[in-house]
């Protein structure tokens, strides 16, 4: 009986690890579509060049990927706000017979991005050598009477704990600055945003920028737990279009709840399903939003709201 719910409450302890970097990534997808109204298919490429970025400076410089934190989200944030300017701009202004033309771009600009890894770094496997990869922390160190062993593992929870502070801080920088709650007016309702006199267009630039940089930082959080390969981007953006579709359309706190969701899920099917069936568990929770869940987690959240 212990050792079965050692085994649940150990599932649900990574689950919830990895769902909090899930949620990371997102925020980042969701907030692009917020303003924007598009899905942003190049999201999991963007966190692959993240990545490498987070790699190679470790490996040329031995920068640490968590310091790595404060030079690479910053010039994905320069990077993502050029593909909106000079690449995605130039497109939503030109009529077309394809409604969602700005959606097929996104896919061509993953597939260069992919291929230009691939030529660039090849498909082998890296990955970075860090000295406390494989350090754990058990809970009876911190409680000796403790009725069951959970371990953690320091990669794991320090990657949690930052993508919390990370999510913070978007919430400080989107409530209580001037530019954040631009960007939130223009999600809710571009025309009345624009009459207040908000630049609508350098919102879409800076929220695209925003998400690119909010991606990066989940890559460099990834990356000392996670392998590393050109492919690895299509993998984490179906993830972020799952969290999108299970948390709400545009909704951020539901994509906090998405990610957490998902990654639960996720560990609960390895554990008890097998390794191999994870894939198949995030389909499964895509398909299950569209039909039993259309909204979302948010549309559940509004309920509640207008229930009071």
């Amino acid at each position: 009986m212990w050792v079965q719910a050692e085994v649940f409450l150990q599932t649900l302890v990574s689950g919830l690890l990895l769902g909090g970097l899930y949620a990371l990534i997102g925020i980042g997808m969701t907030l692009i579509l917020g303003v924007m109204k598009i899905i942003n298919l190049t999201h999991g490429q963007l966190m692959m060049v993240a990545m490498y970025l987070a790699f190679w400076l470790f490996t040329l410089f031995g920068i640490d990927p968590y310091l790595s934190l404060l030079i690479v989200p910053p010039l994905m944030f320069a990077f993502g706000m050029g593909i909106q300017k000079f690449l995605v701009n130039p497109v939503l202004r030109v009529e077309s017979i394809l409604p969602h033309n700005q959606v097929i771009l996104t896919v061509g600009i993953g597939m260069v991005l992919q291929n230009l890894a691939t030529l660039f770094f090849t498909s082998d496997y890296r990955s970075i050598p860090v000295g406390y990869a494989s350090t754990v922390w058990y809970l009876t160190d911190l409680w000796r009477d403790s009725p069951v062993e959970l371990s953690f593992s320091l990669p794991w929870v320090v990657s949690f704990m930052l993508a919390v502070v990370i999510t913070l801080m978007l919430w400080f920088f989107l409530a209580k600055t001037d530019t954040g709650k631009s960007i939130r007016a223009t999600a809710q309702d571009r025309d009345a945003a624009m009459l207040m006199g908000v630049h609508v267009g350098w919102m879409r630039v800076i929220t695209f920028g925003l998400g690119s940089a909010l991606v990066a930082a989940a890559g460099c959080l990834f990356i000392p737990i996670y392998y590393l390969f050109p492919a690895l981007g299509s993998q984490f953006t179906l993830i972020a279009f799952v969290i999108t579709i299970l948390g709400g359309l545009g909704s951020t706190i539901g994509a906090i709840l998405g990610g957490l969701l998902l990654g639960v899920f996720e560990s609960m099917t390895a554990t008890y399903v097998g390794m191999g069936w994870a894939p198949a568990g995030r389909f499964v929770v895509f398909v299950a939003a569209l039909v039993f869940l259309p909204g979302g987690v948010a549309s559940l959240l509004k309920r509640r709201k207008l229930g009071k």
